[in-house]
């Protein structure tokens, strides 16, 4: 299949692929270590300078914040306002996505959107750099990410005919590239934070967006025409109407947008509590009495991309090897075991707590935490972003990919609040609450595949010209990422 495709695709080819997905591949890589940078030390800046006496008083408009803030939730102590505005500026960064992608499909395409949006974030790290700044920095992040992430994405979609199979093989690709750049900006950006002085780690973070944003403008010449211009140019009809189906389709991901907001307010903790937690409650000891050597903190926020990189062909290859059987689950079933495996992952944790009540547990059960916790967003979120590409109407594919990223938004909105409990309740109660909002999500998960399995095997028929998709809409004959 895979060579067919390339074969019928005349643009130049790399690795089998358009040679447009290795600048996007690369692009997104370095923003991402941009933005993983920062929020590896953001938590820990917040919790350990910032809002402490005196620099909390230097910082422009922290008193309305923190006013509305415990209008909502009540009076916060230092860990849970920093709690609140790592979820609120997390979510923001996930809500303007769906604008930016309004303002690309219906005005300026993708292509200008993507480099507003690199030169916005990069002037939000540098703004970081000055204490006073937090709220004006961290506002840049939010517009810049809203221009460039669905944009960026979906790009990745527009370098394939709707018939290509590789378009997921693509996606898992640009996924492990997302990761490439998470694993590696913890250990520079958040050394840099932890040992030199937080400043240093934002700069960083902003020198990385422009080193992305300046491989995305030399790729150009390797990129698809913007959307817009294409559909104009193949149907002369841009503003047709949908289609009944169109609306199933919309509605389908309108229906999953549900229980994955839950996913991303337990899975999110990572950066906050969970940051807290490494910094707080484990022995960092490499081996406690043999190798005394402490881990860092922010290196724990590496653990889940570069788990990512090594567990995606393994998972891969198991879906593979299930639909040779003819065994391999639909999307939204295998959305719902990634779901139950966030919920195992909170298990452990909880399990970690209750055994070390009054001292530190080994670094070892953070360890066991990444490693469930990755395999469950192998098993939702790849595939999530796959789906929009590929059942979204063509018309408002780049809005739809921004719609699936308001799932982020509600989920670190919630993801805030519940991080104010990691210092109200005592700590196993808290994991076991983390695990319970997962498991719940996973099983309505489960029970939104009888309605939806035949709207959306109906859709990837469409767009396959009726061509049978294997495993449903799953990406089980994807190679190995590489």
């Amino acid at each position: 299949m895979a060579s067919t495709d390339a074969a019928r695709d005349t643009t130049p080819q790399l690795f089998g692929h358009p040679r447009g997905l290795t600048y996007l591949f690369t692009t997104e890589m370095w923003e991402r270590f941009s933005y993983y940078g920062m929020r590896a030390i953001l938590v820990l800046y917040l919790t350990n300078y910032l809002l402490l006496d005196p620099t909390v008083g230097t910082v422009l408009g922290h008193a309305t914040l923190k006013g509305i803030f415990e209008g909502m939730a009540g009076p916060l102590n230092t860990q849970q306002f920093s709690s609140m505005i790592y979820g609120t500026y997390t979510a923001f960064v996930y809500l303007t996505p769906f604008f930016g992608g309004l303002i690309a499909d219906k005005w300026i395409g993708q292509r200008y959107s993507v480099i507003i949006g690199g030169v916005l974030m990069a002037a939000g790290q540098f703004t970081l750099m000055v204490p006073s700044l937090l709220y004006v920095g961290l506002l840049l992040l939010i517009l810049g990410n809203g221009f460039f992430k669905p944009n960026i994405s979906t790009q990745v979609g527009n370098l394939y005919k709707p018939d290509d199979s590789r378009i997921d093989r693509a996606f898992s690709i640009f996924y492990v590239g997302i990761n490439v750049g998470a694993f590696f900006s913890p250990l520079i950006a958040g050394t840099l934070g932890e040992e030199v002085g937080y400043h240093w780690g934002f700069g960083i973070s902003g020198v990385g967006m422009i080193v992305g944003l300046l491989i995305y403008v030399f790729a150009l010449r390797t990129l698809p025409p913007d959307r817009i211009g294409r559909l104009k140019t193949q149907s002369g009809q841009p503003n047709k109407p949908l289609t009944s189906d169109d609306w199933k389709a919309v509605f389908a991901i309108i229906a999953l947008c549900i229980p994955v907001t839950f996913f991303w307010a337990t899975y999110e903790q990572q950066g906050n509590t969970m940051n807290l937690w490494a910094q707080d409650f484990t022995d960092r000891r490499l081996i406690p009495g043999i190798i005394d050597w402490q881990i860092p903190v922010t290196w724990f926020q590496s653990f889940n991309p570069f788990m990512i990189v090594g567990f995606t062909p393994l998972v891969v290859w198991w879906w593979g090897k299930q639909a040779k059987k003819g065994t391999e689950p639909a999307t939204v079933v295998k959305m719902s075991i990634g779901l139950f495996l966030l919920a195992i992952s909170y298990v452990i944790m909880a399990g970690a707590a209750y055994l070390t009540p009054s001292g530190q547990s080994s670094w070892l059960w953070l360890l066991a935490f990444y490693a469930v916790i990755t395999m469950g967003e192998l098993y939702l979120s790849p595939l999530g972003l796959a789906l929009v590409a590929r059942v979204a109407p063509a018309k408002i594919l780049s809005m739809m990919m921004g719609l699936w990223f308001i799932t982020s938004f509600t989920g670190n909105l919630l993801q805030g609040y519940i991080g104010t409990y990691f210092s109200r309740m005592d700590k196993p109660s808290f994991f076991l609450l983390c695990a319970a909002i997962g498991a719940a999500a996973g099983v309505v998960t489960w029970l939104f595949n009888f309605p939806l399995r035949g709207i959306l095997a109906r859709r990837l028929a469409e767009n396959h010209n009726a061509q049978p998709a294997i495993g449903d809409e799953s990406i089980a004959d994807a190679p190995p990422a590489h």
